[in-house]
């Protein structure tokens, strides 16, 4: 579980198929001090499993299956990502519950500044708008943000300077695909929903 407060942004050394799974090695300073083999990491809010550590560099093992249903395709080196440890129970929850369990991934459609602030609109995968609300939650590429508009599948949040700096969105552009995670109590209910006699 994560709360899509991310610590730090790291950078990709190395993304390549291995003999069992694909490799996702990344370099990082405050998340790779504090964690162990085994470990869960939130990598651009997907939650990957730490299975190598050495100094400030984190190995991860992908499957296919996550690599195709995320923005994974797409890392090379160089690649700035988000990075979240797991939260701790006696920590902070500052954003929502993040299971770190990709919904799909959305292609950024308008990211620009607007007078001082700046506004991202992103469109989700076919059917995703039922699970967002104006004011409620979503994760974008692990970040913890707020809904702001809803247009059918389409939504769009507002960024604080502090997000630009501390997040891989600040370099989003136009076009781009970012994961998203949509809020757990949306999912719930609406399976609930779904369940019901008529």
């Amino acid at each position: 579980m994560f709360t899509g407060i991310v610590e730090e942004t790291g950078r990709v050394v190395a993304f390549a198929r291995g003999a069992e799974a694909w490799r996702l090695e990344v370099a990082a300073r405050v998340v790779a001090s504090d964690v162990a083999v085994g470990d869960s990491v939130a990598v651009n809010g997907c939650c990957l499993t730490v299975a190598r550590r050495e100094g400030e560099r984190l190995w991860f093992d992908v499957l296919e299956e996550t690599r195709r249903l995320t923005n994974f395709a797409a890392l090379a080196a160089g690649t700035i990502v988000n990075l979240e440890r797991a939260l701790r129970a006696d920590g902070r929850l500052g954003g929502h519950f993040v299971t770190g369990h990709i919904d799909g991934t959305g292609a950024v459609e308008v990211f620009e500044p607007r007078g001082k602030d700046h506004y991202l609109r992103v469109r989700g995968p076919a059917g995703g708008g039922r699970l967002l609300v104006v004011k409620g939650s979503v994760a974008v590429d692990g970040v913890s943000l707020t809904v702001a508009e809803v247009v059918g599948d389409s939504f769009a949040v507002w960024l604080i300077p502090h997000t630009l700096v501390a997040t891989n969105l600040g370099a989003r552009r136009a076009g781009e695909l970012v994961n998203l995670e949509f809020d757990l109590l949306a999912k719930h209910v609406e399976k609930l929903l779904a369940s019901r006699p008529a």
